[in-house]
């Protein structure tokens, strides 16, 4: 492997990636509350912060994924059950509670959301929020199940709650297409393995993001286009990543705006022997106080993908900072 640290204040922006389309649900959730509201009590849910809301929290979903609202209210929750939210339409789910883990949740996720559309998940008072225990697992050298995943949604968005201490990554956005994600804030112990948000996909808009980790920050994986990510605030992190890539890498036009990176790395693009390309990706305007590298390009991350090697063109940067920081380009000789 042949590793070359440079020194610079950085690069230059000269492309513009932007959106493809509209994001987001085409119904606003009120319309879908008034059509039906779901509450989670009147299936049996209890707010003493450690009866299992998993049970209740699907069958409400089964009464209301077809152009309804499942309202989680004020109050405590636990859950041991693992959820699947799957195949709504015109539906919505609003998490005004915590939810605290209460013992092992078996599965990958505690909530999964597959196959929906104009789906909205979402917080309506700010307070929402899964606690996930996870220092219980990570103090033994152990890791439990991720808080949430969303696979195959479409037009949909995200937002206005918080995600603590994670027993693994954090949120996961799996082949999901016009959506937005926004105003969460994601804060666990500083270790790896503890990814805030993953995302791949088709035109997603990512914004006004805050994650204390000790992983990445916002990562971009593949295959993603046309995706506009602004305003993230990494602290302690492995900062907005792409990858790592293997083989049948396909991303494009990826634009970052006002990233926020302290002690985080501003790009880290890791891949080795993986094959497909990554082009026309800007970071413009990113701010740097301390971290490894402001732009970190390693293609000798990990163990080999058997392919050629990803090819990288047209990548565009511009940087804040008060120091000279390090640049890290790194190949597999």
């Amino acid at each position: 492997m042949a590793t070359k640290i440079l020194s610079a204040l950085f690069f230059i922006r000269c492309a513009v990636a932007q959106l493809s389309g509209a994001v987001g649900p085409s119904t606003a959730y009120a319309a879908k509350a008034s059509t039906k509201t779901c509450n989670v009590l009147d299936y049996g849910a209890k707010a003493t912060g450690t009866e299992d809301i998993g049970p209740p929290l699907a069958s409400a979903w089964a009464a209301c994924k077809n152009g309804g609202l499942v309202y989680v209210p004020p109050g405590t929750y636990g859950i041991q059950t693992a959820v699947t939210l799957k195949d709504g339409s015109a539906s919505a789910v609003q998490l005004d509670g915590t939810i605290y883990r209460n013992g092992a949740v078996p599965g990958d996720e505690f909530i999964s959301v597959n196959g929906c559309t104009d789906f909205e998940f979402f917080s309506g008072n700010s307070k929402g929020a899964i606690q996930g225990y996870g220092y219980e697992y990570i103090e033994n050298g152990t890791y439990g199940t991720r808080l949430l995943r969303f696979t195959n949604v479409n037009h949909f968005s995200v937002h206005g709650f918080a995600l603590v201490d994670s027993p693994s990554y954090y949120i996961v956005f799996d082949t999901c297409s016009n959506g937005e994600i926004y105003n969460i804030i994601i804060r666990g112990i500083q270790i790896g393995e503890t990814d805030g948000i993953d995302v791949w996909g088709e035109n997603i808009w990512v914004h006004d993001v805050e994650v204390t980790n000790g992983d990445e920050c916002v990562t971009v994986k593949s295959p993603a286009k046309n995706f506009l990510i602004e305003s993230i605030y990494c602290n302690l992190s492995g900062g907005t990543a792409i990858g790592s890539l293997g083989t049948g890498t396909a991303i494009s036009n990826i634009y970052y705006r006002n990233l926020y990176m302290n002690q985080a790395d501003a790009c880290y693009l890791k891949t080795n022997n993986g094959d497909g390309t990554v082009t026309d990706v800007t970071w413009d305007t990113v701010i740097v106080h301390g971290g490894a590298y402001i732009l970190a390009v390693n293609e000798a991350w990990g163990s080999s993908d058997g392919g050629k090697g990803v090819q990288l063109s047209n990548l565009n940067f511009t940087v804040c900072a008060s120091f000279i920081a390090p640049v890290l380009f790194s190949v597999d000789s």
